[in-house]
């Protein structure tokens, strides 16, 4: 494999640049998304539809945990990519030494508090019933894992920064294929159950992350850190925290509402519409990934050249990135408004999940084909280092909009106006975003060149 330098990410053609780095990035989330889709077929037709809900109940929390780790990555990458275009090395490996302390710190922290308090966090995301012992099992192996995961998380955002789309790929397909792999040993061949699905889980983690220590001990790596830059620094965690906020408030607010959701649907339809959920909820990680790749990819192209001041390359970046995306989305919407029937019969047999999913998987995904414009405009604030402009659109669609429309929207429509809220949100997000995005372009890209 031939050596890539972060400088690329100022001089090539910025559609080729884009798809370079965007490939790698949608191939990772596809595969990790086809993980989560996949295992969740196989615990839902080896252990049972209930077990579906019970991982539902266990995943905000988790990737909440994880989600640190993802925060400071971004929020530490955004830096690492403009230090790197300002030819600021010294300041580029600073951060990535304070980024694994931080991620070590917390991560282990919370699980710890997680761990204590075990019971009561699953019963409030709507572990009730007969989700709860499931999800109480597969909630205790997998928090062990999170601190690994975290670390992935982190590791991977940094390599991207570097300009290296490909070895972030590997780091992502190296969990998603041996956790299939170890699913189907432990759950189907040796019969371990939930314990079973949580510990390949757990598992794939701690492989993900010595592929990753090895990349940055390796000769692709520009990142030599030492013990000193492991010493934190004030200003540099200061500029982590304020711009890896926005990632980790996006992550909180996808929590509650996990909570939110999971407990106005359990009073609503029971564990049906739990498990219906759950299964939508796959899709959204799945469906998406094209897009959610390019978003990847667009980060350390627009923030690396940003910090080298060609505003015009970053514009150009900016208007390629969000057409890519749009073609994508809309592709996406047709496959699901087609087959939402044949897409849910994959995960269960379960006659009344399979009555009610397909409507409800419509609804969700109505507003697809323009959520592009939301998800690149929230990545453009961070890539370029404006935490707060990021933070307030990042949690526009899913803390100011849906979450109120799920809470007022069900006293007039039933379970029904819970499925509305979600292209209703997206509309609404989506046009504030481009609003604002607009007006940041016209003031800081167009009068600057």
């Amino acid at each position: 494999m031939a050596k890539i330098s972060s400088q690329d990410l100022g001089s090539q053609p910025i559609s080729k640049l884009l798809i370079k780095q965007a490939v790698p990035a949608s191939i990772g989330i596809l595969v990790m998304s086809l993980n989560i889709l996949v295992d969740t077929i196989f615990v839902g037709n080896w252990i049972g539809s209930i077990a579906i809900a019970a991982i539902n109940v266990v995943l905000p929390v988790s990737f909440f945990i994880a989600a640190l780790g993802m925060s400071i990555g971004i929020g530490g990458s955004s830096i690492i990519s403009r230090a790197l275009g300002a030819n600021n090395n010294k300041k580029a490996l600073k951060t990535f030494g304070n980024q694994i302390t931080l991620t070590l710190l917390l991560t282990i922290s919370l699980v710890v508090i997680g761990l204590t308090f075990r019971d009561s966090i699953i019963l409030s995301f709507g572990g009730k019933g007969a989700i709860f012992n499931p999800a109480k099992i597969y909630y205790t192996i997998v928090l062990y894992g999170v601190p690994f995961l975290a670390l992935c998380m982190m590791g991977n955002t940094v390599i991207r920064a570097e300009g290296k789309p490909k070895f972030a790929m590997y780091a992502m397909m190296i969990p998603s294929v041996s956790n299939l792999l170890l699913d189907y040993i432990l759950i189907n061949v040796l019969d371990f159950g939930m314990e079973g699905a949580a510990w390949a889980t757990s598992i794939s983690y701690v492989l993900c992350l010595g592929f990753i220590v090895w990349f940055f001990l390796s000769k692709y790596s520009e990142l030599k850190i030492s013990f000193s830059h492991f010493g934190l620094s004030k200003s540099i965690v200061s500029e982590i925290g304020s711009l890896g906020f926005v990632t980790l408030s996006r992550q909180a607010v996808v929590s509650i509402t996990y909570l939110f959701m999971n407990n106005i649907l359990y009073d609503l339809g029971g564990e049906t519409s739990v498990t219906s959920y759950a299964i939508v909820g796959r899709m959204l990680m799945f469906a998406m990934f094209p897009v959610l790749g390019l978003t990847q990819g667009f980060l350390p192209i627009a923030g690396f050249n940003y910090g080298a001041q060609n505003f015009t390359r970053v514009r150009h970046t900016i208007n390629i990135a969000i057409k890519y995306a749009m073609i994508m989305a809309t592709l996406v919407f047709i496959l699901l408004m087609i087959f939402p029937e044949e897409i849910t019969r994959m995960f269960t047999s379960d006659v009344a999940v399979l009555s009610k999913t397909p409507s409800d998987m419509r609804w969700v995904f109505a507003a697809t084909p323009i959520i592009a414009i939301q998800l690149i405009g929230a990545a453009y604030f961070q890539a370029i280092g404006k935490a707060i402009p990021a933070l307030l659109l990042t949690l526009l669609r899913q803390g100011l909009f849906f979450i109120p429309l799920i809470l007022i929207l069900p006293k007039f429509y039933g379970e029904l106006g819970v499925w509305m809220s979600f292209p209703i949100s997206d509309v609404l997000s989506t046009a504030v975003t481009a609003y604002f995005l607009n007006k940041e372009v016209r003031k800081e890209l167009i009068n600057k060149d």
